[in-house]
């Protein structure tokens, strides 16, 4: 009777990390031959792949994706740079780009700047370190020099929820602008005169863009600037549509009408008044801005400005899925403008409360 066969294991390398010349030594083939399993596995016999490939499991080899970039000279990683991932809205337009990215064979490293300059720049050094295909960003600096470093090292970027003009790069954005006007003018329509808007730092372009907005429609409706109180806050959260709402409270004369820069700060606006006893929209009348899900699930559900969050981020990938194509040539810079569109609910659903 023959001796049973014994299945022999092949051990891994004592230290260190196992690499394509460990794995050629331990199956008795070249470099070469490795390499080809990897890539190109019809140059290569059915019982030499099979031989390869027991050892790769075995030892448990990962190829180096890094280095095989670096001789294919085109990375397959994508940097994202959001301001604020925390924000539905921001998380949504990754999510839109991420999609489309990994329906190109790529992947994406999604990171948070969170409002910070100092993080946009050490991830931004971190993107240049690895070489990746390209960066889609959403600048926390407002000065241009997010745009410079990027364009001084030579990668190619789109930025998202931003305008730039064309000739300096691709963008994506909303008009702002008109979704400010747009929201202030639905409060003014139903008779309100007496407005605040809520907003965050003025040095970030989306909310000076929505407060001009909200002044041109104050203006448009004949009324003095006054009529419009701007409550400001270092943030675009709920924690600081508590505050603002705390502060709008306090205020010796009250206005009858709030829009807030984002449904974030709106939400805790209506915490606030919820907690003093203020009706919404009875008392009153509340909007906010991008139409995050939370939005129309609020205890009030909540009138915004919608942004298609969604469609920005895939846009923004597909401009920089051009640039970074094969046939770029072609490709020329776009500064692309959406329009926003207002989604009247309960919190706004109301005219003037009366008085007396």
């Amino acid at each position: 009777m023959p001796a049973p066969t014994r299945r022999t294991t092949t051990p891994a390398p004592a230290t260190g990390r196992v690499g394509i010349k460990d794995v050629a030594r331990h199956a008795g083939v070249s470099v070469g031959t490795v390499s080809n399993v990897i890539n190109n596995p019809e140059m290569v016999s059915e019982e030499t792949r099979l031989r390869v490939r027991t050892v790769i499991e075995q030892l448990g080899y990962v190829r180096s994706e890094f280095a095989r970039q670096l001789r294919a000279g085109r990375s397959r990683l994508v940097g994202m740079l959001v301001l604020d991932l925390a924000n539905p809205f921001f998380a949504e337009v990754a999510k839109g780009a991420e999609r489309t990215l990994r329906d190109a064979d790529l992947g994406v490293m999604v990171c948070n700047s969170a409002g910070s300059t100092t993080e946009e720049t050490e991830y931004l050094s971190l993107f240049a370190e690895q070489r990746i295909r390209g960066v889609l960003v959403t600048p926390a600096d407002s000065s241009g020099r997010t745009v410079e470093a990027l364009r001084a090292k030579g990668i190619p970027f789109v930025l998202v929820d931003r305008s730039l003009p064309a000739e300096e790069g691709c963008s994506v954005s909303v008009d702002d602008v008109r979704g400010g006007t747009m929201a202030t003018a639905h409060l003014l329509n139903a008779g309100h005169r007496h407005l605040a808007f809520v907003g965050g730092p003025t040095r970030l372009p989306q909310v000076r863009d929505r407060l001009e907005g909200a002044r041109t429609a104050v203006a448009d409706a004949g009324l003095q600037p006054d009529a419009l109180v701007h409550i400001t806050s270092d943030h675009l959260d709920v924690a600081s549509g508590r505050d603002a709402g705390a502060r709008l409270l306090g205020l010796a004369s009250r206005p009858t009408a709030v829009f807030c820069a984002n449904d974030l700060m709106a939400l805790g606006v209506l915490q606030a008044l919820y907690g003093a006893g203020v009706r919404v929209p009875d008392d009153i009348a509340l909007v906010g801005y991008d139409d995050i899900e939370f939005a129309a699930a609020a205890a009030v559900p909540l009138t915004s400005v919608r942004q298609p969050a969604a469609v920005i981020g895939r846009t923004a990938a597909e401009l920089l899925l051009e640039e970074t194509s094969d046939d770029a040539d072609g490709h020329r810079h776009r500064r692309i403008v959406l329009q926003p569109e207002l989604v009247v609910r309960e919190s706004s659903n109301t005219r003037v409360p009366r008085t007396g």
